[in-house]
């Protein structure tokens, strides 16, 4: 396996939070789409963990409109209490239930097609 170098990490998480960013108010998207968007199909894992480590990026980063490829709230636990995510997107007018966005395919924004 390649080890990376910490600018490669680097570019890789600002190419996430470059997408992150561009997610519309009251949208969400996925790790995956994410992955994909730049150029790094199948690394919605690396995705996830750029994020977690996105809460001092300036600009703000919306880490919380990402969600997994089913609308479930699998970050949720990166935000401190349990709920923050989940509040996060209900003041965006995101409806939230069990851990899962309700109407999610009506929600998901892709990054491929809107950017």
């Amino acid at each position: 396996m390649k080890k990376s170098r910490p600018d490669e990490n680097e570019d890789f998480f600002e190419r996430v939070y470059e997408i992150a960013r561009r997610i519309p108010y009251g949208k969400v998207t996925t790790y995956g789409l994410i992955a994909s968007a730049i150029g790094t199909p199948g690394a919605a894992k690396m995705v996830g963990w750029a994020l977690n480590k996105s809460f001092s990026a300036i600009p703000f980063v919306p880490a919380h409109r990402v969600v997994n490829r089913n609308g479930f709230l699998t970050g949720k636990k990166y935000f401190g209490a349990s709920n923050v995510m989940a509040d996060l997107l209900k003041s965006e007018g995101v409806e939230v239930e069990n851990d899962r966005i309700v109407n999610f395919k009506e929600l998901l924004w892709n990054p491929e097609t809107n950017i």
